[in-house]
């Protein structure tokens, strides 16, 4: 089966079986029909997929990439606020009446900062020292500005990266604050794989390992009897991950540059509510 899918199961298992419930508490999120969104959650999970071995895509249920390598070329490549640059409808409910999600995600990345050698965004930083000086320990993204958390419309969730290269391949640490485990685990697992695929490419490098280092990995109370389901299921193999090999340019990559092939995956079979 997908290691992916064995790593969810096991996460979620562990949050139904020792995670701690906040139904005491007021909590900020809320459902559509305006009750409060509760979760029973685990803190600190840390999770490892190999690149050189497969794509960590979830079989269990769909994982929509495209949709997912969408948005991340939204915040990582046109480093853009505004949901009328993004071709779905995920981000809508945080946008205000220009589609603007204000100085969050794509944003941050976009603005230049003074380093001793020049003018750069955080992007095309990491850009640079990948070809410059890829044994560099300080290739760090850091999206959770302090200085700009009042003009964001969602505090970034997945909110720091730091790169690595050992060798001739390059790792990757994802840090997120809080993570929706049905709705959002896998997608930004795929989004943050396939980000360290395409830098590798454009550097020259092979893609080695994604670290997922998740703070409070939660489970929503209305999510869980379609979760239960989920993880009853029989996994598949993991499918065949590429790349264009075409592109070395990070600016030139699209949602056409990746494709899947034999991607096999159970049909979710209903709409699953989210909590805003």
């Amino acid at each position: 089966m997908s290691a992916a899918d064995g790593i969810f199961i096991e996460n979620c298992e562990r949050i139904l079986k020792h995670g701690f419930w906040d139904t005491a508490y007021e909590v900020r999120p809320k459902w559509d029909d305006g009750k409060p969104a509760h979760t029973v959650k685990l803190f600190g999970l840390v999770n490892r997929y190999d690149l050189t071995a497969e794509f960590p895509i979830l079989t269990l249920r769909k994982t929509n990439l495209t949709a997912a390598v969408d948005e991340l070329l939204w915040i990582w490549q046109k480093k853009s606020n505004n949901v009328k640059d993004l071709n779905s409808k995920i981000w809508d409910a945080w946008a205000d009446e220009n589609g603007s999600i204000g100085k969050a995600y794509g944003y941050q990345l976009g603005i230049k900062h003074k380093y001793p050698d020049g003018e750069f965004d955080q992007v095309d930083r990491v850009l640079r020292d990948l070809k410059t000086s890829p044994q560099s320990r300080r290739m760090v993204t850091n999206l959770y500005n302090h200085a700009d958390l009042h003009g964001m419309s969602l505090y970034p969730c997945a909110y720091s990266v730091t790169f690595n290269v050992t060798g001739r391949t390059l790792n990757a640490i994802l840090n997120q604050r809080s993570q929706d485990m049905l709705v959002a685990n896998n997608w930004n697992v795929c989004q943050y794989a396939v980000l360290t695929h395409m830098l590798a490419r454009v550097s020259g490098l092979t893609a080695g390992e994604l670290v997922h280092v998740i703070a409070d990995a939660h489970i929503y109370d209305r999510h869980i009897p379609v979760l239960e389901e989920v993880i009853r299921r029989k996994p598949f193999p993991a499918p065949s991950f590429s790349l264009d090999a075409r592109t070395r340019d990070f600016y030139q990559f699209t949602v056409d540059s990746v494709a899947l092939a034999n991607y096999q995956y159970h049909p979710l079979g209903q709409k699953i509510p989210v909590a805003v």
